[in-house]
């Protein structure tokens, strides 16, 4: 353990406390609220930095809350993938929160408190050894995403109170399902710990594996609702659609949350038996999950072709990016699992620039994001979002030579060589590259739509956006546009050193013995003060 082990608890408890500092201010001074709120993001970030550094070094960090070892007690446990998971989020909060910070936030109450607890529950479900505890965390992060899907005001109200009414009904259903697995998995076992659970899955009894079977299939459809598998994805796009622009950009991180949940038992809990401790459970997941995830990716494409708004086809590009990321998974080895990962460092942090960019585009159109041509208003502005749409447009299509076209190059691959199971690698390849197809025709369709009629500038019109101040342009919208495209082009410059990291992780998280023993062994502090031994001394000298 290094010399500040406490450290991992760290995006935990920061959020936390800066979560509570702000829902006292943010009625009585929402400045300072937005000034704390944007510190302790960077001191997030800051902390995923070192934490990510940290996890270089291949040991699982364990850090034991409470004090009592692992299973009785709280085990928080940080790995490569952990660490990624918590950089990434500290990206894209930057991004998104300084969006926010050009007027977003002032548009309802309680936004930066809101966005720091949604904070709080993604790190500890990232962080978290514990399935039940991993429950708590969705259950932080969802109630918090409640609040800040609602955010906004009147504009668009009615639409997105129907929409979050849609996502509460559907996450709340799945958090149900969530209790009832991990209570068919702690009646069988007696234990919910990670780590524990591999064990004690490998010594059930032939009578036990049905059962066992079906807790196991009850958290891939908990997980498939996070991650917005098919057929449960259908909450997400209008939910997305519908948030403000800031939200929608931390909801793409929020949706990952999902496929690291089936990324982590996976690799963990329902491994194959290569290791000696296969179970009636290993493998179960599978063929279900490469042939679901593949059908997402596909419907995904065709759902932004039909998409008649801009933010919608945003939305449906994020339900293909979780397509992509599960068949990843879900084609169980460790260079598919690897391509997945770094896939995923881009996809996130190029959805999260995509809602910005078509805030701001419907922003210039007076509020309007559907696809069709119309005359901009504000011609001075559309040069700098076109070159911000045709960027945005070349990532998330994975065209070259940016990283998104590494990560399917990478996954393409990887399916020659996957233990796959009903689903073959021509199959995984023509369905790639059919569905990566449709999302470059959705993209053409919605740029020409949009950028039709450029304007030459003449006009001195006042811009729709000077009516309504929620429309009206701020540095910040810009600088946060630049920094989120920044991003990716600088994963993609950094292609390499990124791909290497993805790929130990996916070595590590397939060495599951390690972690076992990490957490499993993990030993509590001796007390600075031995309470017991003070109070014998004492009864011995009287």
């Amino acid at each position: 353990m290094s010399a500040v082990p406490h450290l991992v608890v760290a995006p935990v408890v920061l959020p936390l406390v800066a979560g509570a500092a702000c829902a006292l201010l943010g009625a009585r001074a929402p400045r300072a609220a937005a000034a704390l709120s944007l510190a302790a993001t960077l001191g997030f970030a800051l902390i995923a930095a070192v934490l990510v550094a940290r996890a270089d070094g291949g040991a699982v960090q364990v850090l034991l809350l409470g004090n009592w070892a692992a299973p009785f007690g709280i085990a928080l446990a940080l790995d490569r993938l952990a660490a990624m998971m918590l950089a990434l989020t500290a990206l894209v909060a930057l991004v998104a929160l300084l969006y926010a910070l050009g007027g977003d936030d002032r548009r309802g109450r309680h936004f930066h408190a809101l966005f720091q607890f949604q904070l709080m529950g993604l790190a500890g479900a990232f962080l978290t050894s514990d399935l039940f505890n991993l429950f708590v965390f969705f259950e932080v992060l969802l109630a918090a995403s409640y609040g800040l899907l609602l955010h906004g005001g009147a504009p668009g109200r009615g639409a997105r109170l129907t929409a979050t009414l849609h996502y509460v009904l559907f996450n709340l259903t799945g958090s149900a399902l969530f209790l009832v697995a991990v209570g068919l998995l702690y009646g069988l076992t007696g234990t919910l710990n990670m780590a524990d659970l591999v064990g004690r899955l490998a010594a059930l009894p032939a009578a036990q594996a049905a059962p066992a079977q079906a807790a196991a299939l009850l958290l891939l459809v908990v997980f498939a609702v996070k991650a917005a598998l098919l057929p449960l994805y259908f909450w997400l796009p209008e939910a997305y659609a519908s948030a403000t622009a800031p939200v929608a950009a931390l909801f793409a991180i929020m949706t990952k949350v999902g496929v690291y949940a089936i990324a982590r038992t996976t690799t963990l809990i329902f491994a194959g038996h290569a290791d000696g401790l296969g179970s009636t459970v290993s493998l179960v997941f599978q063929p279900v999950l490469p042939a679901l995830a593949l059908a997402t990716l596909l419907l995904a494409a065709v759902g932004a072709l039909a998409a008649r708004r801009l933010r919608l086809m945003v939305a449906y590009l994020v339900v293909a990016s979780a397509g992509m990321l599960l068949l990843a998974v879900g084609l169980g080895s460790t260079a598919s699992v690897a391509a997945g990962l770094f896939y995923l460092v881009h996809s996130t942090l190029v959805a999260a620039a995509w809602f910005l960019i078509a805030d701001r585009i419907a922003a210039e159109r007076g509020a309007d994001d559907t696809l069709t041509p119309t005359e901009p208003v504000a011609a001075r502005a559309w040069a700098p979002l076109g070159v911000a749409f045709f960027v945005a447009a070349i990532a998330v299509a994975g065209m070259p030579p940016l990283a998104g076209f590494f990560g399917k190059t990478l996954l393409l691959q990887a399916a020659g060589a996957a233990p796959l199971a009903d689903v073959g690698p021509a199959v995984v390849v023509a369905g790639v590259l059919l569905a990566s197809l449709g999302v470059m025709v959705a993209l053409a369709r919605a740029g020409s739509a949009v950028f039709w009629k450029p304007g030459d500038g003449s006009s001195t019109a006042a811009s729709p956006t000077m009516a309504n101040p929620a429309l009206r342009y701020h540095p910040a919208h810009g600088a946060s546009i630049v920094l989120g495209l920044a991003l990716v082009i600088a994963v993609s410059l950094a292609a390499g050193p990124i791909s290497d990291y993805a790929g130990a992780a996916a070595r590590q998280a397939f060495d599951r013995r390690a972690y076992i023993d990490a957490v499993l062994g993990a030993r509590p502090v001796p007390p600075m003060h031995d309470v017991r031994r003070e109070m014998r001394e004492r009864g011995d000298d009287k």
